[in-house]
């Protein structure tokens, strides 16, 4: 046995699991390999070095820090604190790698440096333990800034082996479901929830600036609107009350501007018991705002400028890559009605059809599927989607929907079938949804009055009657303009993520039980 130990340990410290054969087995029993660690666990808490006993470490320095800043430190003592991630023993002296927080460093370990015994339980140490190492700077003969260790410290023993280390973490499920396990094997993807962080914050400069004030409304509802989705259901059991978790932000955010905040938003978790494909996900980020005093157009002006300066933030340029193309949000963004749209893309003028049975006539001739309760705006917004959606690559504001689509949007006034909304695509995707917000409690009744006949056709996701909504209406609303945005799929594109599991630290996977 100790042969066999000796064995699983100089394996680990050559860079994680056991080499495997042709056809994918382990070499070693990985159950084995497991027992060693806990063995190693054991016998440190008997001899009194129990390393989950400690409290805390003092860092004084990350690793890109030192690399930075190697010509003020060269020759001065630090401590850094991380995970192994590989270790090299070469007798009297070794070599380990540190990850943290900024990245890897090197640290050189010698026995007469640090001393026999502490040597000869840093030889023991696995890789994906978590240590502090306290060292003087230096470069090696080879250039590699690296720390010459005076003494090793473990702080937290790992009793799991890691991927690897030239393999990594492949399997795309088993990264989402043990995310911990793919943010320390692969770095670019802890670089993405970085910047996933640092695009949050540039919004939040950005609607600061332009005097917005953050805001934070109920997530259990007892009606979900203000989008069109189904909510999941729960109940309360302190009020013996059916509850939902919101699908929106909107509703709530109106209520502020009534009450005289003017500029409001909020960025917040909404949930919508919906598929998970590539672009959605049932519970994610949203961002509402609303501005008083301002219309749709108002809004155009403030997403162009908001994407172009979180952009440039982050990126360092307005001009990204993305899925093979060059998504350019430096140059004023095309506007175009839904209408043209689809004239342009599917050589239809709807304008030119007058009733639901030419539209859904029209449908037939195109195989486009309806339901019987469809009308004639909702055909529009199925050819809309059927034909033009993914010819909408750059930046594009798709103006002036049909208002059977749209229950809480101002109509215009010179076309009333039509509203003052718009939706942002870019790379043939949703980015944002804005209205100038109606606010005629009369026409608001009369809209939801719409949605409870749909929701009664069969349509799960219309809106409900909100009472209190109303009410607030009635107290008088001021001339709105509302915007929401999906803050995931903003940083899909600005990290070049395909799928929005991508930039969710912990998307919705089915149980594996």
């Amino acid at each position: 046995m100790a042969q066999q130990n000796k064995q699983n340990e100089q394996q680990q410290n050559k860079g994680g699991a056991p080499q495997r054969n042709k056809n994918g087995s382990p070499q070693q029993d990985i159950n084995q390999l497991l027992k060693v660690r806990r063995e190693k666990l054991q016998e440190l808490q008997e001899n009194g070095k129990d390393p989950f006993v400690i409290t805390k470490y003092e860092q004084t320095h990350h690793s890109q820090e030192i690399k930075d800043a190697y010509a003020e430190l060269e020759g001065k003592e630090v401590s850094v604190a991380g995970r192994m991630m590989s270790k090299r023993v070469m007798g009297k002296a070794s070599f380990c790698s540190i990850q943290d927080k900024e990245g890897n460093i090197q640290s050189y370990v010698a026995r007469d440096s640090i001393g026999e015994e502490e040597y000869k339980a840093f030889k023991k140490l696995d890789i994906g333990d978590i240590i502090g190492i306290k060292g003087e700077v230096f470069t090696t003969k080879t250039g590699e800034i690296s720390i010459h260790a005076s003494s090793v410290l473990l702080l937290s023993k790992s009793l799991q082996i890691l991927p690897e280390k030239y393999h990594g973490l492949t399997n795309t499920d088993l990264r989402y479901r043990q995310r911990y396990v793919d943010l320390i094997m692969n770095n670019e993807v802890k670089e993405t929830f970085i910047k996933r962080s640092r695009i949050i914050s540039a919004i939040r400069r950005y609607l600061d600036g332009q005097g917005f004030m953050e805001v934070e409304t109920p997530m259990l509802v007892s009606n979900a609107g203000g989008a069109a989705a189904r909510p999941f259901e729960t109940h309360y059991n302190a009020l013996n009350e059916d509850v939902k978790l919101r699908i929106s932000l909107e509703l709530y955010l109106k209520r502020l501007i009534v009450g005289g905040l003017e500029r409001v938003y909020e960025i917040g978790r909404v949930f919508r018991n919906e598929g998970v494909d590539t672009r959605h996900n049932p519970e994610f980020t949203l961002m509402e705002l609303y501005q008083a005093y301002t219309d749709y157009y108002g809004m155009m002006d403030l997403t162009e400028n908001m994407f172009r300066y979180v952009a440039e933030e982050v990126c360092g340029t307005a001009v990204i890559p993305y899925e093979g193309e060059m998504i350019d949000m430096s140059k004023p963004f095309e506007r175009i009605t839904m209408l043209d749209a689809v004239k342009k893309y599917a050589n239809i003028n709807f304008s030119d059809v007058k009733t639901d049975e030419e539209a859904k006539a029209l449908a037939d001739e195109h195989h486009i599927e309806y339901e019987d309760r469809h009308k004639k705006g909702d055909i529009l917004s199925l050819f809309f989607e059927e034909f033009v959606e993914e010819h909408l690559i750059q930046p594009t504001f798709v103006m002036d929907h049909p208002v059977e689509i749209s229950p809480l949007t101002k109509r215009k006034p010179e076309n009333p079938d039509y509203v003052e909304r718009f939706e942002l695509f870019i790379y043939g995707r949703e980015m944002a949804n804005a209205y100038s917000e109606l606010n005629d409690p009369i026409d608001q009744r009369e809209r939801f009055a719409a949605q409870e006949e749909a929701f009664a056709a069969g349509d799960e996701e219309a809106n409900h009657t909100d009472e209190d909504f109303l009410n607030a209406l009635d107290h008088g609303m001021p001339p709105t303009g509302g915007i929401g945005y999906g803050i995931d799929r903003l940083v899909m594109l600005l990290t070049g993520a395909p799928a929005i599991r991508d930039v969710l630290l912990f998307p919705t996977m089915k149980s594996l039980s």
